[in-house]
């Protein structure tokens, strides 16, 4: 199978939405005019016209307000965020508009808008452009949250987010944009909702998503040289969270750990954690455990910023702690 970028794989997919739909259009800062601040939007331009990939003012509260109202009215916006962290400019649009119109509707209409919002921390972008919101949404009803890892499911969950009649938020890491992964030709999609076991094991579960899962993968390589069989679930979606994937693991491995680089405090591993405890205690023979980034701003300093990162061996450590 072919090899290429998560940018280009993540451009693929909008080329062949595009193509296939043309109620399909895209719409952010800087998009015609350079094809988006990390090329993810390069030759769209060029190939589909200023009509369908439009440049927009500097206002996230504008720029999400026309992509409600274009999607009410028939459309299938592709919203780019430029940068994630921008998101709480817009959040009466997108908690209170975006996500709460099919259910005050009674169903009567459809809101199939991707909200596109790249994040995470990346070469020294310093507190307000570092940062990792997705469990704020996972707390909104209405929403579907997307977190893809590599190529494959780069192109795959954007189809699907695409496709999709509820609106969708699609978080891409910024340091996933050049990494290179196989990815399938042709009509590829990744189901919303659906985790993929990404390593079988026996010993431990280890369970995260976005940029971590490399680290995750490379911790389970380590740990496997010291005779411990992580199983590594990938979530891919944070909303529906696919605990059934994680209970079946859990009834081999009888051991958890969650990992993310978004603060730990009240993040995705602290709701995996409590259903855990609420619906598989019993499967369970040591205490869940989590990584998170502590609870402080993303510091600029590259010497602190190395500080609240998560990395392999801090993945494998936790995780020789829990089958100790």
């Amino acid at each position: 199978m072919r090899e290429i970028s998560f940018s280009e794989a993540t451009l693929e997919a909008m080329s062949e939405e595009m193509s296939r739909d043309e109620r399909v259009f895209v719409m952010g800062e800087d998009i015609a005019r350079q094809g988006g601040i990390f090329g993810q939007f390069k030759g769209l331009p060029q190939k589909f016209g200023p009509d369908r990939v439009r440049d927009t003012p500097i206002s996230e509260t504008a720029i999400v307000g026309a992509g409600v109202g274009a999607a009410l009215a028939g459309m299938r916006p592709v919203v780019d965020m430029h940068f994630a962290d921008f998101i709480t400019v817009c959040m009466d649009e997108v908690v209170n508009q975006m996500a709460k119109i099919r259910y005050m509707f009674g169903g009567q209409c459809t809101m199939p808008i991707v909200l596109r919002a790249p994040d995470g921390i990346i070469r020294s972008a310093a507190a307000q452009h570092s940062q990792s919101l997705e469990s704020w949404f996972l707390h909104v009803p209405g929403l579907k949250v997307v977190i893809p890892s590599n190529p494959a499911d780069a192109k795959g969950l954007l189809k699907a987010a695409i496709r999709s009649d509820d609106p969708v938020l699609y978080f891409e890491h910024k340091a996933l944009f050049p990494t290179k992964g196989p990815v399938p030709e042709g009509d590829h999609l990744t189901p919303i909702g659906k985790a993929g076991v990404v390593r079988p094991g026996r010993d431990i579960t280890i369970v995260s998503y976005s940029m971590i899962m490399h680290r995750v993968r490379e911790a389970a390589d380590k740990l496997a040289g010291e005779g411990i069989d992580a199983e590594v679930i990938d979530l891919r979606t944070i909303s529906p969270i696919d605990t059934e994937t994680i209970f079946a693991s859990l009834v081999k491995t009888h051991r958890l750990l969650i990992v993310h680089e978004a603060v730990k405090t009240g993040g995705v591993g602290a709701e995996i954690a409590a259903r855990v405890a609420e619906d598989a205690l019993d499967l369970l023979d040591a205490p869940v455990a989590r990584l998170g980034a502590p609870f402080v701003p993303i510091p600029f300093s590259p010497a602190l910023e190395s500080l609240v990162k998560i990395d392999a061996e801090k993945i494998a450590q936790k995780a020789r702690e829990i089958c100790q």
